[in-house]
């Protein structure tokens, strides 16, 4: 039986066994968090349940700790784009350093992070492009620093876009491109290859939108002035349903997760920027709670996450549209609740610019 394929119902969660096709251990599981009998012969909407490959690696083994890495953006009054990727080491509280760079000068794209790559997609102009990099590696490595490489194409045009995923597949939300977006696509992180269409993002059609997300689920927040949360299972493939709404409405806020706690933070409402830090539990559904404040007022950032914390980064710090683009980071304890603090500075000053992490909620 290959991995992901339906098991019968005899099949317990938790069993293990040896794959002969892939020489790796692997253990059952059902699809769905909180999951019922029915979840194993996938009938309706439910997921069925599925064999995952046991795996030893950590991000404390690829990189010594979670890896937070800044990919692309923009600064003004007069525009430049980047093509820079900066990294962090989530745990401690330090200055970003160069990582290495995009394929080309990118602002307004999404990214995800699985265990082992990153991914950049879609951008300003909007387009289709998906290109990856790989977390262990950085500028200040002996063999020097490393340019991403093509990963395959989007189905659609991406601006605004956002993803989430676990170790094996992505969950991409298509940015607006020109009139709003409800496209998603999904990606399997281990291969090369193109967007699969997964369904509609009904209540999150826009760009300006932001995802975060557990091992199961795959949640997309605000854009166009929404409060809405909304969320996927991503082992399956359907439209997003209703998870609950933010306490604010928001525009260009960021989000990032362990995967326990969802975490919004900053955005506009229309314009004006907020300091504004939300939080939801992501295996149950209802509304964001307050859990405190950024250090300024932000929106056009961006946040990256490991186990234990999660860390806003850049953005434009006040209401007009040229300015001042900021290279502040801040970070926060994703299990209490509190005021953010400082953790250093972006090597860039810029806005639109998005992370990921190989210690997200996903995955970590």
């Amino acid at each position: 039986m290959s991995h992901q394929e339906n098991a019968p119902l005899s099949i317990t969660p938790g069993a293990i066994r040896f794959n002969t096709d892939s020489m790796k251990l692997e253990y059952f599981r059902i699809g769905m968090e909180g999951g019922s009998t029915s979840s194993y012969a996938g009938i309706g909407t439910l997921a069925a349940g599925e064999w995952v490959q046991i795996t030893t690696d950590s991000p404390d083994i690829q990189t010594g700790g979670t890896r937070g890495c800044f990919c692309g953006g923009q600064n003004e009054p007069t525009p430049t784009i980047f093509d820079i990727i900066d990294f962090i080491q989530i745990e401690t509280t330090a200055n970003a350093q160069d990582f290495g760079d995009l394929s080309s000068i990118e602002q307004e794209g999404g990214a995800l992070g699985g265990h082992v790559r990153g991914y950049f997609f879609g951008g300003d102009p909007a387009e289709t492009a998906i290109e990856t990099f790989v977390f262990g590696n950085t500028a200040g490595d002996p063999a020097g620093g490393q340019t991403a490489t093509s990963y395959g194409s989007l189905t659609v045009n991406s601006k605004t876009g956002c993803g989430s995923g676990n170790r094996t597949r992505g969950v991409i939300f298509i940015g607006d491109s020109g009139g709003g977006s409800e496209v998603m696509n999904y990606i399997t992180l281990t291969t090369t290859g193109s967007g699969v269409d997964f369904g509609n993002s009904t209540l999150n059609p826009h760009g300006l939108i932001s995802a975060c997300g557990s091992p199961t689920r795959a949640l997309v927040s605000g854009g166009s002035n929404k409060t809405a949360i909304s969320y996927v299972t991503i082992s399956t493939l359907g439209n997003t349903s209703d998870f609950g709404d933010m306490t604010t409405s928001k525009n260009g806020h960021s989000s990032a997760s362990n995967a326990i706690r969802g975490i919004f933070s900053g955005g506009s409402t229309p314009t004006t920027g907020q300091n504004v830090i939300d939080y939801i539990t992501i295996s149950t559904l209802g509304n964001a709670v307050d859990f405190g404040d950024l250090t300024r007022a932000t929106r056009n950032g961006t946040a990256v996450s490991s186990p234990t914390r999660y860390v806003h980064a850049g953005g434009t710090d006040n209401t007009a549209a040229s300015g001042p683009m900021s290279n502040t980071m801040d970070y926060i304890q994703i299990m209490t609740t509190g005021n953010a603090i400082d953790f250093g500075d972006l090597t860039q000053g810029r806005r639109h610019l998005r992370g990921c992490s190989n210690g997200n909620g996903g995955v970590g």
